[in-house]
C-alpha cells in the first residue's frame, strides 16, 4: 500500500485573515514611488534617506476577471473587491539592528507586517544617491536579510535567557522542549554557530516539524515572513526587458530563495503611463509590446499572504471576501459576521470555474455542481458560497 502523504505544515505567520504586506528596501531604491503608483497616494518620496519616517498605509484593489466577470453577469447595485493592504516602510541601512539610522523604529514597523515587498534598486541615476556608494543589488540583498536576521537573533536570545531562568527551579517535559526549540531557532540565526547549519539562515528556510513551528511561530521573526522581490529597473532597461545586474540577480535568488518570486518593474515607466489617456495608453503599450506590472505585484503579494477569495453575489451585491488558504467554511462565514460563524449550519456552494463553464447559477445546478457543505469543508479559490446559519 502506498504510503498516506504527509500533514501539511502549520504556516508561518498569525492565523487571521486581515493581513499586510510591507515595502522594505535600502533608502532611495524607490519604495515610496511604488507605493504611489500602487495606491496612487502622495506619501513623501523626496531624494534623501530617512524620507519616510512614520509608515502610510493603503489598500489596494485586487484584480481579478472572475470578479468582473461576477459583476457582469449579476448587474449589482454594489461591487466590492478584494483588496491588498500594503505599508510603505522608511527605508533600512546597514547596522539598523545596532540601531544605526532609524533602525529600531523601522524593524519594529516590518514586525507588524505580514509578508514584504523586498525593493531593490538596478538602475544608475546620478541624480538619485545610493546610501551604500554605488549601486549593487546583490550586496543590497545581503543587507536586509542580515539586518532581519540579526535583529531576530537579538530577540530569540533574550527569549532564550529569560525562559531558562522562569524554569530555572522547576522545568516540564513540554517547557524543556520549548526551550531546546528556541535554542536551535537562536543556533540557526548565528552565523558563528554551526551545530545545524554551515551558514546562518533566515528561520523560514530551515526545516522545522509541525511541533517547533507551532512553539516559534507566537515569536513573530522578521525572517519568517513571506518576501517578494521587485527590481526597480530604468524605464530603458524595461522596455528592452534587459538589465546588467539580471543575471547576478537571478544566481543570488536561486542560492539563497529559490521559492520567493521575483519581479523586475520600472518606477519611471509605471509613472510614465499613469498619466496617459486610455487610448493613447494602450496605443503606447501595444507599440512596446510590454505591460505594466503593477497588477502582477499585486496580485503576486496576495498569493505570498496566503489569501484566496470567495464571493457572494446576487442582484444588491457581488462581492470578494478575503481569507487564508485552508479556512473552512465556519470560518469564511465569520468574515461576514461573526454570528455567522457561530450560528453556522451548512454552506451552499459552487466554484467559479463552474459557473465560467456552465454560464449561469441555474445550469451549474442542473450539471449537478452546486453542493451543500459543512462544517468541515474547506473554502477554495473561486468558490461561490451562501451561507445558512441558526439563531
Amino acid at each position: 500500500m502506498p504510503k498516506a502523504a504527509a500533514a501539511p505544515l502549520p504556516p508561518w505567520g498569525k492565523p487571521k485573515n486581515n493581513v499586510k504586506i510591507g515595502l522594505v528596501g535600502l533608502p532611495n531604491v524607490g519604495k515610496s514611488s511604488t507605493f504611489n503608483l500602487l495606491g496612487e497616494l502622495q506619501v513623501a518620496a523626496e531624494n534623501y534617506p530617512f524620507c519616510t519616517i512614520e509608515p502610510s498605509k493603503t489598500s489596494v484593489a485586487v484584480p481579478d476577471v472572475r470578479f468582473t466577470n461576477l459583476c457582469e453577469f449579476w448587474k449589482p447595485k454594489s461591487e466590492v473587491q478584494a483588496v491588498l493592504n500594503v505599508t510603505d516602510i522608511a527605508g533600512l541601512v546597514k547596522g539598523a539592528s545596532e540601531g544605526k539610522g532609524l533602525g529600531n523604529e523601522f524593524l519594529s514597523n516590518i514586525s507588524q507586517v505580514d509578508a514584504i515587498f523586498h525593493v531593490c534598486r538596478a538602475f544608475l541615476d546620478k541624480q538619485i544617491e545610493h546610501v551604500e556608494g554605488e549601486v549593487d543589488p546583490t550586496r543590497d540583498f545581503a543587507i536586509i536579510t542580515g539586518e532581519l536576521m540579526a535583529e531576530d537573533l537579538e530577540m530569540i536570545t533574550n527569549k532564550l535567557e529569560a525562559r531558562r531562568k522562569e524554569t530555572r527551579s522547576k522545568c516540564s517535559k513540554e517547557e524543556k522542549f520549548e526551550i531546546e526549540v528556541y535554542a536551535k531557532a537562536r543556533s540557526v540565526l548565528d552565523p558563528e554557530d554551526d551545530t545545524y547549519t554551515k551558514e546562518a539562515q533566515e528561520i523560514r528556510k530551515f526545516t522545522w516539524s509541525a511541533q517547533e513551528i507551532l512553539i516559534l511561530n507566537p515569536l513573530n521573526f522578521l525572517t519568517t515572513k513571506p518576501v517578494v522581490y521587485l527590481i526597480n529597473i530604468s524605464e530603458k532597461n524595461f522596455l528592452k526587458q534587459q538589465n546588467k545586474w539580471f543575471k547576478a540577480i537571478k544566481t543570488w535568488l536561486k542560492e539563497n530563495s529559490p521559492t520567493d518570486a521575483l519581479i523586475p518593474y520600472s518606477v519611471k515607466f509605471e509613472e510614465k503611463i499613469k498619466d496617459m489617456e486610455p487610448a493613447a495608453r494602450k496605443e503606447y503599450l501595444d507599440e512596446c509590446k510590454v505591460q505594466s506590472m503593477l497588477p502582477k505585484i499585486i496580485k503576486t503579494g496576495y498569493k505570498a499572504l496566503g489569501l484566496i477569495n470567495f464571493f457572494t453575489c446576487g442582484a444588491d451585491e457581488v462581492r470578494a471576501w478575503t481569507v487564508r488558504k485552508g479556512s473552512l467554511a465556519p470560518q469564511a462565514a465569520g468574515v461576514i459576521h461573526t454570528d455567522f460563524e457561530k450560528n453556522f449550519v451548512k454552506a451552499k456552494v459552487y466554484n467559479y470555474d463552474a459557473f465560467k463553464e456552465h454560464g449561469s447559477e441555474a445550469d451549474v445546478k442542473k450539471a449537478g455542481k452546486y453542493g451543500e457543505k459543512g462544517k468541515t469543508y474547506e473554502v477554495a479559490d473561486g468558490d461561490i458560497m451562501f451561507f445558512l446559519c441558526g439563531k
